[in-house]
């Protein structure tokens, strides 16, 4: 008798081992799907994808493409004044506008 519990147990054991390892492979596959995910869906950095154009000759613009907010306050800008893009973004998030619902007034 106490073969067969030993029997049983082990047989128990070695099921429960591969139902683990199935569940982990199943976790690390999901896993990897949405890393990959996450990496289809960044864009590029590059020519064209910036948030805001900063125009200092012959005029001097700044403008945030993202929500069309532009100031002619350059330097204040750059010198770390962006509450009003701030402002925009959050606007733009809480209403929930698109970028491309915005008008380019230029």
């Amino acid at each position: 008798m106490s073969s067969l519990i030993r029997s049983a147990w082990a047989a128990w054991a070695t099921a429960w081992q591969m139902l683990r390892a199935k569940l982990y492979e199943l976790e690390l596959k999901k896993r990897e799907a949405q890393a990959i995910a996450d990496q289809a869906a960044k864009t590029d950095i590059g020519w064209g994808h910036q948030i805001r154009s900063y125009v200092l000759q012959p005029y001097q613009m700044v403008k945030d493409l993202r929500t069309g907010v532009s100031t002619s306050d350059t330097a204040g800008v750059l010198d770390g004044d962006i509450d009003q893009f701030m402002a925009a973004t959050l606007a733009q998030k809480a209403f929930g506008t698109d970028a491309a619902d915005i008008e380019d007034v230029e």
